[in-house]
């Protein structure tokens, strides 16, 4: 009795010194950010938030929305003058110059990684012809991704005249997700060090990266630092760890590099290996004018790291047609299961048939042989 009471206490006393521990661990950011966040890139759910809904001014991480939307202008390796009045503005740089030739390649470049000002601003004119009218481009694409609670005055994040440029930690973090999906952004924002030819003449410079984070917290990919008087320290980050991708924001956060660290370090932990629902599963399928009129069809095996409760929010729509003409070959795809994370599409599975179905050979009679070979001294006319 006294030795079952004694491992009963020394229990108790593990499972609170755990729940107390994570309890701190996860809060430490409170003491510092403003806001924060972080959420699931895939299903968005989110692991942890600090008054990640309060409107705050985010600084040049505003410059994710521009960099996409200026990736998606085209022509981004065709060469340009940069406009003269659109680069006279103050802050970080990346150097511009009036007569300089640039590519729009260049100038994302010069966004992400140095967080140039004058690369916002000339990457908006060339855009869209104005900085004011690039600028309505950035609010438009926030309403149709469902950033409620964003509004841009400028392309660069500088926020000295205006109350009105503003953003969420959430809303930040789904833009982020949103921008990663652009393989072009994705591979910029990564790099540490970036080498560019540009000027007038062009010549070879690098661009140094001001994410610290992609040296110092392992898997970190991106995104995009940011600071201004107004906004103190900003930050948003995505991470990559056992196939899960987070995304971390902190807006006003004086000790951003070590909350994300720490952050990131916990989320990871609510992330488990699931398989999904549907996946690995056969399914019967009509075929018709074949060999066989029925087949099996089949989806592989799926396995995703997602939040542990995933599976509790996740619904899957098995969407399948109720025959298919042969011939089939093995593989084809007959079908899908659509997973759904809250009523959100984010995934989408194929169904493909399980072996090959020949079509099937009719005997034609003796009218049937005359018409074809009518038929086809008629097509040769």
């Amino acid at each position: 009795m006294k030795r079952n009471f004694t491992i009963f206490v020394a229990f108790v006393i593990a499972m609170f010194m755990m729940i107390m521990s994570q309890s701190v661990y996860a809060n430490a950011v409170s003491d510092s950010a403003k806001s924060a966040v972080v959420i699931d890139a895939f299903s968005g759910e989110i692991l942890y938030e600090s008054n990640a809904y309060e409107r705050l001014p985010m600084a040049s991480t505003t410059k994710i929305m521009s960099a996409l939307l200026a990736l998606e202008s085209g022509n981004l390796d065709e060469e340009f003058v940069v406009d003269s009045e659109a680069i006279k503005v103050e802050g970080s740089s990346m150097g511009l110059e009036e007569g300089d030739t640039v590519t729009m390649r260049a100038l994302v470049c010069g966004m992400l990684l140095p967080s140039g000002n004058d690369a916002a601003n000339a990457a908006a004119v060339r855009a869209s012809g104005s900085v004011e009218d690039f600028v309505e481009l950035m609010n438009e694409r926030a309403q149709q991704i469902g950033l409620e609670d964003t509004h841009f005055v400028t392309p660069s994040g500088l926020d000295d005249d205006t109350d009105e440029h503003y953003s969420t930690a959430y809303d930040m973090a789904c833009l982020a997700a949103y921008a990663l999906q652009n393989e072009d952004f994705a591979q910029i924002c990564s790099q540490r060090y970036i080498k560019l030819s540009y000027g007038n003449p062009p010549y070879e410079r690098w661009l140094t990266n001001s994410n610290k984070l992609l040296d110092s917290v392992d898997g970190v990919i991106g995104v995009k630092t940011g600071f201004t008087d107004k906004a103190k320290r900003c930050l948003v980050s995505a991470c990559e760890r056992d196939g899960a991708t987070l995304i971390c924001v902190t807006l006003n956060d004086p000790d951003d590099w070590a909350d994300h660290a720490a952050l990131y370090d916990y989320a990871f932990e609510l992330m488990e290996e699931q398989q999904l629902p549907k996946s690995g599963e056969s399914f019967k399928f009509k075929v018709a004018g074949g060999e066989k009129s029925l087949i099996t069809a089949s989806t592989k095996e799926a396995l995703m790291t997602l939040p542990s409760d995933a599976l509790e929010h996740l619904k899957a729509s098995v969407c399948i047609e109720p025959f298919a003409f042969a011939p089939i070959s093995e593989g084809d795809k007959v079908g899908s299961v659509k997973y759904y994370y809250d009523d959100k599409l984010i995934y989408e599975l194929d169904i493909t048939a399980d072996e090959d179905v020949s079509a099937k050979e009719y005997e034609y009679s003796g009218f049937d042989r005359i018409y074809k070979k009518l038929k086809r001294l008629l097509d040769g006319i």
